[in-house]
């Protein structure tokens, strides 16, 4: 993956397009931080327009996102959550308030405007999976909604009244399933970015209560 310290995330070549397998290749070379790309970018895209009061990126690996976040005038303060050590020095490293901790976890009730999440959505046969930092980043296990569905459960808590998610979704992960599973949490969802590519279609998807 590329260095992450431009203000765009780097893009892939058309070489690496031609299978969906590309994003699983690009994990960094033994890097055990994921690295902003498309997704990413899309994120924070969308950030720049939906965020706002205090805003937490969940899963905030390098802490590309959140960096951008703090750029948006409606955004009061920003924070960053991640189970990986290495992401959270490399978060703080851009100046990013981040907590090691499991999603949403440690967050109090009622407290965050805005949840941003890229989860891991990768469809992963677990015979396949590779025991390091980068594939807890990138492995969705088998349907690519093992992280996602966790979250959706949990974020009803912490979010203040009117707050609102913004969640990454990858079609490899199915995107009917995933809002029709929000729906089923109380979510309403709304469509608010999409970019398609050869591999897969990619979402970010506003859910408010």
């Amino acid at each position: 993956m590329s260095d992450a310290n431009d203000t765009d995330p780097p893009q892939e070549s058309g070489a690496e397009t031609d299978t969906r397998d590309a994003l699983a290749d690009r994990r960094g070379l033994g890097d055990p931080v994921y690295q902003p790309a498309e997704d990413s970018g899309l994120l924070a895209e969308a950030g720049a327009t939906h965020a706002r009061g205090v805003a937490c990126e969940v899963g905030t690996g390098s802490g590309w996102v959140a960096e951008q976040l703090r750029a948006v005038d409606a955004v009061d303060h920003v924070v960053g959550t991640d189970l990986n050590p290495h992401a959270c020095r490399e978060a703080r490293a851009r100046g990013v308030e981040a907590a090691r901790v499991d999603l949403v976890s440690a967050l109090a009730d009622n407290v965050v405007d805005t949840l941003l999440f890229n989860p891991p959505y990768l469809p992963t046969d677990p015979e396949n999976e590779w025991d390091d930092w980068q594939e807890r980043a990138l492995s969705g296990g088998e349907n690519g909604r093992a992280v996602i569905e966790p979250f959706l459960d949990a974020a009803p808590r912490v979010l203040a009244p009117d707050g609102v998610v913004l969640l990454l979704v990858s079609s490899l992960a199915g995107f009917a399933d995933v809002v029709g599973y929000a729906v089923d949490c109380g979510f309403d969802a709304e469509t608010v970015r999409e970019e398609s590519y050869p591999y897969e279609t990619l979402s970010v998807v506003r859910l408010s209560a």
